[in-house]
C-alpha cells in the first residue's frame, strides 16, 4: 500500500491541477489577510469559501483520478497485490495531495501575516483541520461512486448530486423541516441532524471557535450549549472521523466484490 501511495503521490505533486489548487489559495488567503488587515475577519472568509471549494475539489478530482487511472490500476489488479492496498494506496495519494496543497495554500500567508502570535491559533487550526476532513471525506465518496458506475458521465453526475446535497439541499430541507415544526422542541434533532452532514458540522465547529454562533440565533445557543464543551467537540470530530471511515469500507469492499 505504502509503495502505491507513494507513487500515487509523487505523481499528483507533479500535477499543474495540484499546483492551481494551491496557488489559489494562497492568492485568496494573501489578499483576504492583505486587504482586510484582520486576520479573525479573514478566517471568516476562509471559512465560507473551503466548506464549497473542498468538498468540490475533493468530489471532481477523486472521480477523475480515479477514472483516469483505470489502465493503471487494472495493471496492478493483475499483479500478486490485494486489492485493499491498491485502493487504499490510490485514495491516500489523492486525499494527502489535495490535503498538503490546501495546508500550504492557507498556512503559508497566515504564519507570514503572524497568526502565531495573533491569538487566533485555535480558530486557525480548527479551519485546517475541518477543510482537511472535507477533503477525505469527499474524495472518498468519489471513489465510492466512482467504482459503483462504470460510465464515467454519470459517476460524475452521482457525484456532484452528492455534493450539492450535502452542501446545499440539505440545508433546505432541514431549514423547511424546521420552520415548519416550529411550535415543537427541534433542540436534540438540530443537534441529531448536523452529525448526519460533514460540511454542516465543520461549519458548526468553526462558527463555534470563531465565537459567531450568535447569528446563528437560538439554534446557535443549543450548538454551543453541546458542541462548545469538551465532550461535544469529541463527539463532533469523531463524526468526522466517520465520515472518512464509512466511505472507505465502502470502497474498500465494493473493490474486494467489482468484477474488473
Amino acid at each position: 500500500m505504502f509503495k502505491v501511495f507513494k507513487y500515487s503521490f509523487f505523481d499528483l505533486v507533479r500535477s499543474r491541477w495540484i499546483y492551481a489548487y494551491l496557488l489559489f489559495f494562497l492568492l485568496v488567503t494573501t489578499g483576504l489577510v492583505w486587504s482586510g488587515s484582520d486576520l479573525s475577519r479573514a478566517l471568516i472568509s476562509l471559512m465560507n469559501i473551503l466548506l464549497i471549494l473542498c468538498p468540490l475539489i475533493g468530489t471532481l478530482f477523486g472521480a477523475l483520478y480515479y477514472y483516469n487511472s483505470r489502465e493503471f490500476i487494472d495493471l496492478l489488479l493483475a499483479l500478486p497485490l490485494p486489492r485493499r492496498s491498491i485502493f487504499l494506496g490510490k485514495y491516500l495519494g489523492l486525499a494527502i495531495s489535495l490535503s498538503a496543497s490546501f495546508l500550504l495554500g492557507i498556512g503559508l500567508p497566515m504564519v507570514v501575516f503572524g497568526v502565531f502570535s495573533s491569538g487566533l491559533l485555535t480558530n486557525f487550526l480548527t479551519l485546517l483541520a475541518t477543510g482537511i476532513f472535507l477533503t477525505f471525506i469527499f474524495t472518498a465518496i468519489a471513489f465510492v461512486v466512482a467504482l459503483k458506475s462504470e460510465n464515467p458521465i454519470r459517476g460524475f453526475g452521482m457525484a456532484i448530486f452528492i455534493w450539492l446535497f450535502l452542501s446545499v439541499i440539505y440545508d433546505g430541507i432541514l431549514l423547511v423541516v424546521m420552520m415548519y415544526f416550529e411550535s415543537y422542541p427541534l433542540d436534540r434533532f438540530a443537534l441529531i441532524a448536523s452529525l448526519f452532514n460533514p460540511v454542516d458540522l465543520s461549519r458548526i465547529l468553526i462558527m463555534l471557535q470563531l465565537d459567531i454562533s450568535a447569528l446563528m440565533g437560538y439554534t446557535g445557543a443549543v450548538f454551543r450549549k453541546f458542541l462548545g464543551t469538551g465532550t461535544g467537540i469529541a463527539v463532533a470530530y469523531s463524526a468526522l472521523a466517520c465520515w472518512i471511515v464509512v466511505p472507505v469500507l465502502l470502497f474498500i469492499r465494493c473493490a474486494g466484490r467489482k468484477d474488473f
